[in-house]
């Protein structure tokens, strides 16, 4: 089957990454993504889009080198093809009260959520705009908008990526390239493990759907953003938090 196109996913190891990464490749894409520092994992997500039929590669990257950034995305494109769908995925949190967060635990979330992403979108952008053709998806957080206690330097991050995406969504559309935000609620992922029984008992309580979401909860939206079905779409910002604190 000839691929409907290709896509890179950051942070594609584990966790939302690794689901955005197969249903992508279900979804008839050849995909490329990077890993920090979890190779196994690279390799399981790699598995996986080749059970689905799809070409795949995988880079290892540290999200904070804009270099690096330039770096894969011409390598995929040039064993891949043209990059067709972008999804900034990777991240990471840096959790403590913001009166005893020290400068370091403060902006490593910045570095890697915010400008990471930056980045990775400026590169692919460039062309997506050539081409004037292309989606890149997001991965924000409900905490970017509504904030959260211990997490100052992620909602920092994380509503500042909503800043970007509005942003480049206006510069891009005339070229013909979409920009989008999923904003996922409390994901069962290595980001929420460490949370207490009494806070994940809070947040179900919060939540409509009474259950914490699953990567492949995201995976559904990102995948139909990446896609022709969401072509007049750009610049939105898609909740997917089960209904938390409706």
């Amino acid at each position: 089957m000839t691929p409907v196109g290709v896509a890179f996913v950051t942070g594609g190891s584990k966790g939302i990454g690794a689901a955005c990464a197969v249903a992508l490749a279900e979804d008839g894409f050849d995909v490329a993504l990077t890993y920090a520092d979890d190779s196994a994992g690279a390799e399981k997500t790699e598995a996986a889009v080749e059970r689905a039929g799809r070409r795949t590669l995988s880079f290892q990257a540290d999200a904070r080198d804009p270099d690096r950034a330039s770096e894969v995305i011409l390598e995929a494109e040039q064993r891949l093809g043209p990059i067709d769908a972008l999804v900034a995925n990777a991240g990471i949190t840096r959790d403590g009260p913001a009166l005893r967060m020290d400068r370091d635990a403060f902006m490593e979330p910045i570095e890697v959520n915010l400008a990471g992403a930056f980045y990775v979108m400026r590169v692919a952008a460039r062309g997506m705009a050539r081409r004037r053709s292309g989606s890149i998806v997001a991965i924000s957080s409900i905490v970017g908008r509504v904030g959260n206690a211990g997490q100052a330097n992620y909602a920092a991050s994380k509503a500042g990526l909503l800043g970007v995406v509005r942003s480049l969504a206006r510069e891009l559309a005339p070229r013909g390239v979409r920009v989008n935000a999923v904003a996922p609620g409390m994901i069962q992922t290595r980001l929420t493990d460490g949370l207490t029984d009494e806070w994940r008992d809070a947040l179900l309580e919060r939540t409509a759907l009474g259950r914490l979401g699953e990567p492949r909860d995201i995976a559904g939206p990102v995948s139909f953003l990446c896609s022709d079905r969401s072509s007049f779409i750009t610049g939105a910002v898609l909740d997917v938090d089960g209904g938390l604190a409706l």
